[in-house]
């Protein structure tokens, strides 16, 4: 009976959001795991708790001699560049936090101690089997990499994009076919699979560019801006503008903050870094957003669909240059229409003297209000297919 009900509480738990939450959060304790996208660590937590429950639904067998899922996660951590004391650092706090929740919930079911403790004792040996096939996969690529020189131009990418110029000597800058005296694109994506970066990285070779895996993305630099599909075609590619080698790491780190915003609001293709930058440092003052949007929109119910319309018409007319011919056919609705439903969001909120305004920073402050706003009613749950911002409408500027 007891064994039953464990059975089922392993199960809610693999399927369970909020527990792959907290083991990703204590896999996230080893910096160098941190720094990878959240999405591989949902990867690595997914590989954990599936060995576990497979560990537990095969009493009294012994752990198999290989685990391909396994040693293919401790391949992609060794051409990520992940050091193998950092991966097994996570994978254990990972397995900890599990174990804790397992026996916890167990008990909460009633469990007798003695069920639980056969069960953790198997799923101990099990998920021991499972780190040596994680270090096996890691080292197996490791001496691949190390037979070929893209390992070593991608040591030196990762330190340029961390540490800068001055973290290398000049000539393995030129060997890894890089001029140190131009200026540099810096490129990141949110392609994280090796075989999607390898491939990205031919569409986008130019003569001395660099490319690799940087914390988990595809990363690079490049003398010349990647000539790829425009926004909203292929995966999301972030490029700096050019800048010298000593000013690499402060453009990476921009892309990445700018990568997670365009990433949150579902944006795709190619992006000029500079392009994203009113959303990237917005999206940095989360608490002052949330009063700006209180103070000028608090007439607003995020539950009401026609507030939600009214909310969505005034943004897409803001992105789109006040230009009510272009809002009404992005939002597939007469022009008539936008100017109704401005003139009622003017009754609530008294919005339209700041859309009119011609200075910036009055229609920066509703912009970024009313994109709060239709934010946190999304992250509830409360706008609907139809009020969701139309595809290809965009802050000027952006793209």
């Amino acid at each position: 009976m007891g064994t039953a009900v464990l059975g089922a509480v392993l199960r809610d738990m693999v399927g369970d959001d909020a527990v792959v939450d907290e083991v990703i959060a204590a896999a996230r304790t080893s910096p160098e795991v941190a720094r990878l996208p959240v999405a591989e660590n949902r990867r690595h937590v997914a590989v954990l708790l599936a060995s576990g429950l497979a560990s537990f639904e095969r009493p009294g067998t012994d752990p198999p001699d290989h685990d391909p899922v396994a040693a293919l996660l401790g391949a992609d951590r060794a051409e990520q560049g992940v050091p193998l004391t950092a991966l097994l650092s996570g994978v254990q706090a990972g397995r900890r936090r599990a174990l804790e929740i397992g026996v916890d919930r167990g008990r909460a079911a009633g469990v007798p101690d003695a069920v639980l403790l056969d069960a953790l004792l198997h799923f101990d040996r099990h998920a021991g089997a499972m780190e040596r096939h994680v270090i096996s996969g890691y080292h197996t690529a490791q001496l691949e990499l190390a037979r070929t020189a893209r390992d070593a131009r991608t040591q030196v990418l990762r330190r340029l994009l961390h540490d800068g110029a001055e973290a290398l000597p000049s000539d393995e800058i030129a060997q890894a076919g890089l001029d140190a005296s131009a200026r540099h694109h810096c490129v990141l994506s949110e392609v994280t699979d090796p075989v999607r970066a390898r491939a990205l990285e031919r569409e986008l070779a130019v003569p001395g560019a660099l490319f690799g895996l940087v914390d988990g993305r595809f990363a690079g630099l490049t003398p010349r801006p990647p000539a790829r599909p425009s926004a909203g075609q292929g995966p999301l590619v972030l490029v700096s503008p050019a800048v010298p080698l000593d000013g690499v790491p402060a453009a990476h780190r921009l892309c990445a903050a700018a990568l997670a915003t365009a990433s949150a609001h579902g944006l795709s293709g190619t992006r000029r870094l500079t392009g994203l930058a009113a959303e990237t440092a917005l999206a940095a003052q989360p608490a002052l957003a949330a009063l700006l949007a209180g103070e000028l929109l608090g007439a607003l119910d995020p539950s009401d669909d026609f507030h939600r319309d009214l909310a969505r018409t005034a943004l897409t007319y803001l992105d789109l240059g006040h230009r009510l011919d272009l809002a009404a056919a992005a939002l597939h609705v007469h022009p008539n229409t936008v100017r109704y439903r401005l003139t009622r969001l003017a009754g609530l909120t008294g919005i339209p003297d700041a859309l009119d305004d011609p200075r910036v920073l009055p229609t920066l402050r509703w912009w970024w209000a009313l994109r709060t706003w239709l934010d946190a009613s999304r992250s509830n749950g409360t706008v609907s297919r139809a009020t969701q911002r139309p595809a290809g409408s965009r802050r000027p500027g952006t793209e």
